[in-house]
């Protein structure tokens, strides 16, 4: 795209440069329940592209518009239009600082892809400033911060989606209601899996920060540190500034196991094997995990495990039944009395009965591809917002809260080399400071801090 056209894409303003370090006042959305909403975007990285093509498909079934985007990163903002082909032909105010754009009245909502370390922080202040609000997943890095993000979502009325999408595909919510039914009899244990291939990732090496990335704003809460593309680009895999295979993929089969199993409390009990074992790089999260979670009452189990090389599958059988999944597959695994449930993917399942694994016929609907049912999920939220009611959520920020803490409460088990016990009541890990410090008690980089009154 040529150099003036991408000034008139864009309409860049001393507000989009400017920033101050206030959070954003308080304000009303401007929304009634026949409005357009008006959307703007925040952290134009890879999965932004999901919720770009999910709000395009909707803006003329939902009524909604994209008006703004938002990064601290320059060139993101300049390659938005080429990157996000719906964007192209739209006139979009551009801003460097989220907080600017949440003090504009004229947006209601706030489609949100930033990194783990900035999902509380900034889903509050959206909310504080009137903005209702789907955020990726995993939502939170903290128990605290979950905490805190329901309150601000009360406390302001506001819409908050997790996104947790397999919520709204029609498939899997088919075959969850087939489980609760009995199916496969009574379920007495569940498994999630996660086996991608993961090469080397490299090492930290310190360099200059690229033009146009505010680097003080993209560590936001996080401890401030010499710039290395390491950090930028592979955070992901750094446990201070996410969660790692412990959140990536398993919150989304942990979610399943949890609405699957009607799991309304936290495990008791968390224990965790794993370490790096392939490659030898400056990643902090494993190359390989197992991990077992006990409930209040010994049933049912639960347990997880992921693998970042060479495998064989489990959620399925490619020899025998090629549709089910690829040969290094995620799923989900339902274990009854009477056989066993999997979900290999995002819009699929299939039962297996008895000694002989007796297949039958998952969803009843086809969907071609598998796809990752991103726009149902955005169409819920905005149905949500225009009813007004969180309870019509499928992912309520609250439901998001309590999948992340089973991933969060594995990561500190990893962390601190020992098997936690810990009160779903209160949310404390019983008996270590050291555990209980890492769920409930962050520290944060000023200005960058999440309230303890939102």
């Amino acid at each position: 795209m040529r150099k003036d056209n991408r000034r008139g894409f864009l309409k860049k303003s001393a507000v989009a440069a400017g920033a101050t370090l206030a959070a954003p006042a308080i304000a009303k959305s401007r929304q009634s329940a026949n409005d357009r909403i008006r959307i703007g975007l925040v952290g134009l990285g890879g999965r932004m592209r999901a919720h770009v093509q999910a709000l395009a498909e909707l803006e003329s079934e939902a009524n909604v518009e994209i008006v703004a985007i938002c990064d601290c990163d320059q060139s993101k903002l300049d390659l938005a239009p080429k990157r996000y082909p719906e964007l192209k032909d739209k006139k979009l105010v551009a801003y460097k600082d989220m907080r600017k754009m949440f003090e504009d009245k004229s947006i209601d909502a706030i489609s949100n892809a930033l990194g783990d370390r900035w999902h509380a922080l900034s889903t509050i202040w959206a909310c504080q400033a009137g903005k209702h609000v789907y955020v990726e997943k995993p939502g939170i890095h903290n128990l605290f911060e979950g905490r805190q993000m329901v309150a601000a979502a009360r406390k302001y009325k506001r819409m908050v989606q997790h996104g947790t999408q397999n919520r709204s595909s029609p498939n899997i919510v088919e075959g969850i209601q087939k489980l609760r039914e009995g199916v496969i009899g009574h379920v007495y244990a569940a498994r999630g899996i996660d086996f991608k291939i993961r090469g080397n990732l490299g090492r930290i090496r310190p360099s200059p920060v690229p033009a146009g990335l505010d680097w003080d704003q993209w560590l936001g809460p996080k401890p401030m540190r010499p710039y290395s593309q390491f950090w930028h680009r592979r955070w992901y895999w750094i446990l201070e500034l996410s969660s790692g295979c412990f959140a990536n993929q398993a919150v989304h089969e942990l979610d399943i196991i949890r609405w699957g199993l009607g799991l309304k409390e936290l495990p008791t009990h968390i224990a965790v094997t794993g370490g790096k074992f392939v490659h030898e790089d400056d990643r902090t999260s494993p190359t390989h995990a197992a991990w077992m979670y006990q409930f209040r009452g010994g049933e049912p189990m639960v347990t997880y495990e992921h693998r970042s090389w060479y495998t064989n599958s489990e959620a399925g059988f490619r020899d025998k039944y090629p549709f089910v999944q690829p040969d290094y597959p995620v799923g989900t695994i339902f274990f009854g009395t009477e056989g066993y449930l999997i979900f290999p993917d995002y819009s699929s399942y299939y039962t297996f009965f008895g000694k002989g694994r007796k297949y039958e016929p998952g969803p009843s609907k086809s969907e071609e591809g598998h796809p990752m049912v991103n726009t149902p999920h955005f169409r819920n939220w905005i149905d949500a917002i225009r009813a007004g009611d969180h309870t019509r959520l499928n992912a309520d920020i609250e439901e998001g809260h309590k999948s992340t803490a089973m991933c969060l409460l594995a990561r500190t088990a990893y962390q601190v080399g020992r098997c936690l016990r810990f009160d779903p009541k209160t949310e404390r890990v019983i008996d270590d400071e050291e555990a209980d410090r890492l769920l409930n008690e962050p520290e944060y980089r000023e200005p960058y801090v999440v309230p303890k009154e939102v």
